[in-house]
């Protein structure tokens, strides 16, 4: 019967041609109840649609993206190949699991994304410039301040008008190459392969090689990344435009996808802009999920989890229903932190960041203050000036000096993006980035600002100069932003509103070559793409990737509150964490350690002397954790490790760089036993803590961002107009509310206009204090002759008259 069949089905075909398949879609035969992959009345759907039609296969849309063979309905032969149209057209030139996968996706999503798609390809996220540098600076600097290493060959377009963006910002982009050249590369190379045992035993500092292939280079969208619970994800678009939830479970209707098999997405459908809703059960969302930028963003900076209120943990609390322990979410375990305030009114990622921050802008671009266009004064601006008043370039300056010019403006150019409604009548025009791009979710109305974020939700944003006027700032508020202006013209705006930050003290990384091949190489596994797009990992396990060598990361300790403070690249001051503070082991094949516990010098660093600097890093930070609430003015003005003395001053740790040994010992600290084990292995070129990087004598002690020209330590004059500790803070931060507090905060803020550095302030409480000693003095005198008066007056004048009273009588 099945033979008959299959003869009438072959006698159609041959009788018909493929007309009979063009009436009808073969791929629903198997995968039918899949959900639509955007609302059929879509903009995008009618025109995938019109593609079809255009192709011969109008009831056939699944095509257009996935290619196929849509004339049969066996499984091997419909997934294989492409239609003929195809193949002298735009489209597919073959089956594609996976139509946003990098490696093929000008076929597919670049027919009608095509910018996007051709900038994809140097984007930061491709490309993990930044983080290959970082990793290579701390095992002695290998590429030096270049960052020409990537995870594969590419270079700029020859065109520089092909970058995506306004003249303005192209004008800006390329100003900004020419400052930081070591940033903005023309061109770059590809990371060195995993080395073997024997190459390591020969130059141990080749295993950053095997470190950054076994666990940095994961998360760039040419790869479907480590695929474990939190990080399941697609492939290039479909990295951040498909969901996958953090179990990695399908919940849609298409009986043939597994629904308890891992690592599937969660429905087929896009996730976008305000306009298009994926929906799961009957609950409908709009945008990109915080979650699916967390996939890749948990990790260095931690920006993605730090924004959701998370922060890494060691422990295991809290316990389920069960008594089981907190799953582990991107392989960590958390506690719950404050949100930022951004993630608390609804706000996604791309609310703020733009298009250009996220698929790039078609050229190289070093590391994330490169790639990212925008600031907090974008949308907020100053208390003296609405953001529309402000220069561009206002807080991404790259220089010291804070950026003058003429007012910005807005712009209506970006329009037709917003088709929802987002910019009616009433609105003003859209506000434009640092960068001079338009940000398409925030919109002037007046003198408010109007955010139209991708959930759909419109929230009503007041500039501080509208909150000032209206008279809505605080006391303390008006103080720190308008009184002050160093804080405008120097600070970053988060540098006082982030109020916690991730801070992973000490990565001691061990590299054991001893075992052979046992960590597979990710980078190696997505270049293994063939022509479907599909990567190695994707076609086969990850054992067919496996590398010499076995990394292992832990740390010496975990801190969130009051950040340190530093110049950033961009010449402001920030909050800065630890970044690469890579201490580094590694066993050689033998068993042995090749090295052990070692921090790389740096040479030729200016200051650092001839042994060099140590290559362990500070990084300035915007930690993604805004809240309304300030950081208090004593945890920048009057703590060590805001200036970079470390925690409490570094007066609490012991020098690391001494073993620790603890066992039984005489009273002249002799140890007893003979068999004894070293409690704490020492560091040998460390002689602090990981928290300082500076001392008070001024001297570096590690590197603080090693991306941009201006990244530093805060400078001896910095210091000293920051430092108040037992001086202003002391005395006026317990003087009560009201008009008292009021003038005495004022009196602050005019010390702070007229540029008094501490020394002079210092002189002048000398004075003050003198003055008052003094005082003190003469009112005591004063009231020590009144006291005698007094004495006087009773006792002693008192009895002389009763003297003579009795010598009368």
């Amino acid at each position: 019967m099945k033979k008959i069949l299959l003869l009438a089905l072959f006698a159609s075909t041959f009788l018909f041609g493929a007309s009979s398949f063009t009436k009808t879609n073969n791929c629903l035969k198997c995968h039918g109840g899949i959900e639509h992959i955007r609302d059929v009345q879509s903009g995008m759907a009618k025109a995938i649609a019109k593609k079809a039609s255009e192709a011969g296969y109008p009831k056939n849309s699944c095509i257009v993206c996935h290619g196929g063979n849509p004339a049969t309905r066996h499984k091997f032969k419909a997934h294989k190949g492409t239609i003929k149209f195809f193949l002298t057209h735009e489209g597919p030139k073959e089956f594609y699991p996976a139509p946003g996968s990098t490696w093929i996706n000008q076929n597919t999503c670049g027919m009608c994304h095509k910018e996007e798609v051709a900038a994809q390809m140097n984007s930061l996220m491709m490309t993990e410039q930044g983080k290959i540098q970082g990793a290579l600076w701390s095992f002695g600097a290998k590429e030096g301040y270049k960052h020409n290493v990537g995870n594969y060959v590419t270079k700029n377009p020859q065109d520089i008008h092909t970058r995506l963006g306004t003249k303005t910002y192209r004008e800006y982009m390329q100003k900004l190459s020419k400052m930081e050249p070591q940033a903005f590369p023309s061109e770059m190379k590809e990371l060195p392969a995993a080395p073997t045992a024997e190459e390591v035993e020969k130059d141990p500092s080749l295993a950053v090689y095997t470190y950054l292939r076994q666990e940095c280079l994961r998360c760039h969208t040419g790869s479907k990344g480590r695929q474990k619970r939190g990080d399941y994800r697609g492939i290039g678009c479909a990295a951040c435009h498909i969901p996958y939830s953090n179990e990695g479970y399908y919940e849609g209707g298409d009986k043939s996808i597994s629904h308890k098999e891992k690592g599937h997405l969660l429905v087929h459908q896009i996730q976008s802009s305000r306009g298009t809703k994926v929906t799961v059960h009957g609950q409908s969302y709009s945008g990109i999920p915080t979650e699916t930028c967390s996939t890749c963003h948990n990790r260095g900076k931690r920006i993605g989890v730090s924004y959701q209120g998370l922060m890494e943990t060691a422990y295991n609390a809290t316990f389920d229903e069960h008594g089981n322990p907190q799953p582990k979410l991107h392989t960590k375990r958390y506690i719950h932190m404050q949100g930022d305030v951004h993630f608390k009114k609804g706000m996604l990622c791309q609310d703020c960041h733009t298009s250009n921050d996220m698929h790039g802008d078609g050229f190289l671009s070093g590391a994330n203050a490169g790639a990212v266009e925008i600031e907090c004064q974008d949308c907020h601006g100053t208390t003296k000036k609405y953001p529309w008043e402000l220069p561009l370039g206002y807080s991404d300056e790259f220089q010291t000096k804070p950026k003058r010019g003429k007012a910005r403006g807005v712009t209506q150019t970006m329009a037709k993006y917003l088709k929802q409604g987002s910019l009616n009548a009433a609105d003003d025009g859209y506000l434009l980035s640092a960068r001079g791009n338009p940000l398409i979710h925030a919109t002037k109305k007046g003198n408010e600002v109007v955010m139209h974020l991708a959930s759909g939700k419109d929230v009503i944003l007041k500039p501080l100069k509208l909150l000032k006027k209206q008279e809505k700032l605080s006391k303390v508020g008006l103080l720190a932003m308008d009184k002050i202006t160093a804080h405008n013209d120097r600070l970053e705006c988060y540098t006082c509103h982030a109020t916690w930050a991730p801070q992973c003290y000490g990565c001691h990384v061990k590299i054991d070559y001893s075992g052979g091949k046992q960590n597979p190489d990710f980078l190696q596994s997505s270049h293994d793409h063939d022509l479907h797009g599909t990567t190695g990992v994707m076609r086969k396990s990850l054992q067919n990737y496996l590398v010499d060598g076995k990394v292992i990361e832990t740390r010496s300790f975990l801190r969130w509150e009051d950040p340190a403070l530093s110049q950033n690249g961009e010449g402001r001051i920030s909050p800065t964490i630890p970044g690469c503070q890579t201490t580094i082991t590694v066993i050689g094949k033998d068993g042995k350690a090749l090295l052990q516990n070692h921090i790389f010098k740096i040479p030729n660093v200016e200051g650092a002397g001839a042994e060099g600097q140590n290559a362990i890093d500070m990084a300035p930070i915007q930690p993604h954790t805004i809240q309304k609430e300030p950081r208090s003015c004593e945890s920048c003005h009057a703590t060590p490790k805001a200036l970079g003395y470390g925690i409490t001053g570094s007066r609490t740790t012991f020098d690391p760089s001494v073993d620790a040994i603890v066992d039984i010992m005489s009273a002249d600290g002799k140890i007893m036993p003979t068999i004894i084990d070293k409690q704490i292995p020492a560091i040998p070129n460390l002689h602090f803590d990981y928290s300082k990087f500076l001392d008070k004598n001024g001297t570096q002690l590690q590197t603080v961002g090693h991306h941009w020209k201006l990244s530093q330590p805060l400078s001896k004059e910095q210091i000293d107009k920051t430092d108040r500790a037992g001086a202003c803070i002391a005395c006026h931060e317990s003087i009560p509310d009201g008009n008292l507090a009021v003038s005495a905060m004022t009196h602050i803020a005019e010390m702070a206009d007229i540029q008094i550095d501490k020394k002079e302030h210092m002189n002048i409480l000398s004075k003050i204090l003198n003055l008052a000693a003094w005082v003190q003095v003469i009112v005591g005198i004063f009231i020590g002759m009144f006291l005698m008066y007094i004495f006087y007056k009773i006792f002693i004048k008192r009895k002389s008259i009763r003297s003579r009273n009795r010598g009368w009588k």
